[in-house]
């Protein structure tokens, strides 16, 4: 670090990269971090970050590592580039901020935990949903035992994404660069906050399916499952619902029943109780735009990341952490049907 400013790189100038590079812009302008390198392949994209974050460009993670000496590596490639680009960063003891999944693969999730329990540098993997004001809220009533003990649960995620998605981004319709389709690159934010509220996945039925653009991409497009949470002997289940399928992005909604209570949480959280009372929790901060179905925490969770690595601190959304969505996704995948031999 120089004096109290960590210096920060993003390798991966697609989308999702515009939306860490305004957080960092953001940081940077209060004066905790420096913006000092920004890495892609495609020579467009690298420039255009590089202009806007001031910051040099490279085509190489290993040349930008070695020139700029970062603390910080955000990593917002393709999910099949994460582990082994993060694994890299992390042996040369630089702290990384992963994208979601951590991993296109369980696999290659759990190899990538290995590294990060072996190295002096920090890990974060971006699950910023948990830094919504209404789900921190939800968290902090289920825990408090007001509401009584779990029932059951459903969650919902009913996008739109056309073939020009998966065009603009070849790598997005491929299992082997993007690892799965809704499940991994959509709906796995909701399927985080289930499990995260309702407890561990230890069951998984259901079925995934490619239903709206099955002449498009060769991952699903659509799952419906069926989990169970919690010991065999106490078992919580909910239900699952994902689909790209719909005509247009509407807000995940969770809905989680308790003994004294039934909670909706959408784009606000809604607790109705068994007494007749119902209250109704806003966010303080609404995001706007095309993308405002995904909330607006991402530089909520990036500034808690960087505070994490200045104390020299574990991360509490760390690979293990991550690791419980994308096993029940593979677990999904594992039982999805599959097309006959010809």
């Amino acid at each position: 670090m120089t004096a109290d400013r960590l210096r920060v790189a993003v390798v991966g100038c697609g989308d999702i990269a515009a939306i860490h590079l305004d957080a960092i812009l953001d940081a940077a302008a209060a004066g905790g971090v420096e913006p000092v390198g920004v890495c892609d392949v495609d020579e467009a994209r690298r420039a255009d970050a590089a202009a806007r974050a001031g910051a040099a460009g490279f085509a190489d993670l290993t040349a930008m590592l070695d020139a700029v000496a970062p603390d910080v590596v955000h990593v917002c490639t393709p999910h099949h580039r994460h582990a082994d680009l993060a694994a890299q960063c992390l042996a040369r003891g630089v702290s990384v901020l992963v994208e979601k999944p951590v991993a296109h693969t369980v696999a290659d999730g759990e190899r990538l935990a290995a590294v990060a329990e072996d190295s002096s540098a920090v890990l974060g993997v971006c699950f910023q949903n948990r830094y919504n004001d209404t789900a921190r809220k939800l968290r902090e009533l289920l825990d408090g035992g007001e509401l009584g003990r779990i029932l059951g649960a459903r969650a919902e995620v009913t996008w739109f994404r056309d073939a020009g998605y998966y065009a603009r981004r070849d790598w997005r319709g491929s299992w082997a660069t993007a690892g799965g389709g809704v499940l991994m690159n959509q709906a796995i934010h909701t399927l985080d906050l289930l499990q995260w509220f309702v407890g561990p996945v230890t069951d998984v039925r259901g079925t995934v399916a490619t239903l709206a653009l099955h002449d498009v991409i060769e991952v699903e497009d659509t799952a419906a499952l069926r989990l169970q949470h919690g010991a065999d002997d106490n078992p919580v289940g909910s239900v699952f619902y994902a689909t790209n399928g719909h005509v247009e992005n509407t807000p995940p909604t969770i809905e989680i029943i308790t003994e004294h209570a039934r909670v909706r949480l959408d784009t606000h959280l809604t607790v109705a109780r068994d007494d007749g009372r119902v209250e109704t929790f806003r966010p303080a901060t609404v995001a706007s735009g095309a993308r405002s179905y995904w909330g607006a925490s991402h530089g909520l969770l990036i500034d808690d990341f960087y505070r994490h690595v200045s104390a020299g601190k574990r991360f509490w959304i760390d690979a293990p952490a991550a690791l419980e969505s994308l096993r029940v996704i593979q677990a999904a995948y594992d039982r999805r049907p599959r097309p006959l031999d010809s």
